[in-house]
């Protein structure tokens, strides 16, 4: 990732609309799973960056992270006053097999060179019956200069991303997109930069009254994601557990 684009996700990851909504998403999905009481499960967040999910974590266990970058992770660990070690994936890391109850990597997967050994080194940290719970962008053709910016390697259709899960021993118990409801007008605005060839970047923080709506509007698709699941959107969530 261009050291722009960590300069901006920690300015932006405690208010901009699409940190928060994923945040609120992401933390009822947790709400759902069958944990330990905290703190007796044993929490990771893989490729941390700045920190801003970490405090959301709190609540499931005992947490811990892990970071490649080091100045992301020095923040990381400043703000959050946890345990963020040095490590990438697939073969950088650090951890003892089965190690935690809950691993997650929010956006990380499309980072990463081999995703399928990657997810294969993460199953083996999870201690069953644990859980691993990633999201990822959705859809090759809205491939954009934002992608290249973040040094995404590919984005994903949900079948492809659940058959990582299922390649690696896991069993998927939930697969859903999200980022729905804004779907139509992030397409809109992503072709309308394609025609006019401009390359302003995507994560700027919109003005406060815009930024109000659209995280009230991301974060309205919780209950959904929670239930039925939502046939398509811009990201991709996937719930997977480890058999005893």
């Amino acid at each position: 990732m261009e050291r722009a684009v960590y300069g901006r996700i920690r300015e932006l990851e405690q208010t901009h609309w699409w940190f928060c909504g994923r945040r609120r998403i992401i933390a009822g999905l947790l709400a759902d799973l069958d944990l330990e009481p905290p703190p007796s499960a044993q929490v990771l967040e893989v490729g941390c960056g700045p920190g801003g999910n970490l405090e959301m974590l709190r609540p499931f266990g005992a947490v811990r992270a892990l970071e490649p970058d080091g100045e992301a992770r020095d923040h990381a660990a400043a703000r959050s006053g946890l345990e963020v070690a040095q490590g990438a994936l697939p073969d950088n890391v650090i951890f003892a097999p089965r190690s935690f109850d809950l691993i997650c990597a929010f956006d990380v997967i499309e980072h990463v060179n081999d995703d399928a050994a990657s997810v294969k080194a993460l199953a083996e940290l999870i201690r069953p019956p644990g859980f691993l719970v990633a999201t990822v962008p959705a859809y090759g053709w809205m491939w954009s200069l934002h992608d290249e910016a973040h040094h995404h390697k590919r984005r994903y259709g949900r079948k492809g991303f659940e058959a990582l899960f299922e390649a690696a021993g896991l069993t998927v118990i939930r697969a859903s997109h999200f980022n729905t409801l804004l779907f139509p007008l992030v397409l809109l605005v992503r072709i309308a930069k394609r025609l006019l060839g401009t390359a302003r970047e995507d994560d700027r923080m919109p003005p406060a009254w815009l930024n109000r709506i659209l995280g009230k509007v991301f974060a309205a698709e919780r209950g959904w994601v929670r239930g039925v699941g939502l046939p398509f959107g811009l990201s991709i969530v996937v719930i997977a557990r480890k058999g005893a």
